[in-house]
């Protein structure tokens, strides 16, 4: 048994001061209101780990060029230092071969009980041309039937597609949320019509909302209008104050609030590094200003972590510090349906959890009662 009293706990629901988290073989036993003899007293706030649903990679490794458990090791333990305690694996729009790789390295690394892996997110190749953003259009292209087949067998993991629904049929659409995948729209040029259509055949949330997509008009609402529309529907926002305008990006959080809106780092190599490029599809993309771009200026992922994004929910935002934290964690464990054992500190729940300083900086860091950080 470990028990950890922190100054605060934050539940995910609550804040309570000086309570005490008993955690035994990997899970949350109990939460007291007394400090038992032989506590663990932590300074700061200890929360629920952060959930990133979009990480192409970190450490000096992107997952497109490796994917292999062993390079989502290192990106997983890239990403610890910010408190990241499960990650969707993404694999930016790339050849079929490097497609099965992806899914062979996750359910290995899954398999295996790798600190931090949850699942995998094949972000494309089903996406628009005009707002393919760095993704190669080589390698784009529309759905086809067999792919279905892969898509849909059953996995040990969550399934995350971003795809376009210009690029697929509504029946398709509906086939793979009926298999179980969790379906984002976004690299996107679609009318608000056909984001309503995707929407109703099982499509549940929205990719880097703002980002490749077209801006909203009075008359042409687009992917935009409805992603902030739609209530029910998750929207990612990459929260680095480059992507997207703090005004736009105050706009989604009164639209969707803290249960909608979730923050994602769409982290590149870079990140955890002291790197100032890397290398995507044989072009150097290089760290300008906090920012990935391509020689022509396109932006390329992004050099954030989900700390940094959790304090820019609070500065940018307005958000108080419990809605900056859910939309780290319970937000996007809703959103994957890992909901009922991430996201929260409860008795049964697993024990990923972080420790914050008074500034929101990650002091600490646990998956599965473990301190990886």
């Amino acid at each position: 048994m470990l028990v950890l009293t922190p100054t605060q706990l934050f539940t995910g629901a609550e804040f309570i001061e000086g309570a005490s988290v008993h955690m035994h073989d990997g899970r949350i036993v109990d939460i007291t209101r007394t400090a038992p003899a032989g506590a663990l007293e932590l300074k700061g706030v200890l929360a629920p780990g952060f959930i990133d649903a979009q990480i192409n990679g970190g450490g000096g490794i992107l997952f497109n060029d490796a994917p292999t458990p062993d390079a989502l090791a290192m990106i997983a333990q890239a990403h610890h230092q910010f408190g990241v305690t499960g990650f969707m694996a993404t694999l930016i729009s790339d050849e079929p071969n490097k497609i099965a790789a992806s899914f062979d390295a996750v359910e290995a690394a899954v398999l295996a009980g790798l600190e931090g892996v949850l699942g995998l997110h094949l972000e494309g190749p089903w996406l628009s041309e005009p707002r393919r953003g760095v993704h190669p259009s080589r390698h784009l292209r529309d759905f086809h039937e067999d792919e279905l087949q892969l898509l849909a067998r059953k996995r040990c993991f969550p399934l995350l597609v971003t795809l376009a629904p210009e690029r697929i049929s509504q029946e398709r659409i509906n086939a793979l949320a009926d298999a179980g995948l969790i379906i984002s729209l976004g690299h996107t040029a679609a009318s608000s019509e056909e984001i309503d259509a995707a929407l109703v055949a099982g499509a549940v949330g929205f990719t880097h909302v703002f980002n490749a997509m077209p801006p909203m008009e009075g008359r042409k609402p687009g992917a935009v209008g409805a992603a902030l529309t739609h209530k029910e529907a998750w929207a990612g926002l990459i929260l680095d104050g480059i992507h997207v305008h703090p005004v736009s990006a105050r706009v989604a959080f009164a639209c969707k609030t803290a249960q909608k809106l979730m923050l994602i780092s769409d982290a590149m190599a870079t990140v955890g590094t002291a790197n100032d490029s890397m290398a995507l599809f044989g072009e150097t993309i290089g760290l300008v200003g906090g920012a990935l771009r391509t020689a022509s200026g396109t932006l390329a992922g992004a050099h954030l972590d989900m700390s940094q994004a959790v304090r820019n929910a609070v500065t940018l935002l307005g958000a108080t510090t419990s809605e900056a934290l859910r939309m780290a964690s319970l937000t996007p464990a809703e959103f994957l349906r890992v909901d009922h054992e991430r996201g929260r500190i409860a008795p049964r729940f697993r024990a990923d959890l972080v420790l914050l300083d008074s500034t929101l900086k990650v002091s600490a860091t646990w998956i599965g009662g473990k301190q990886v950080h």
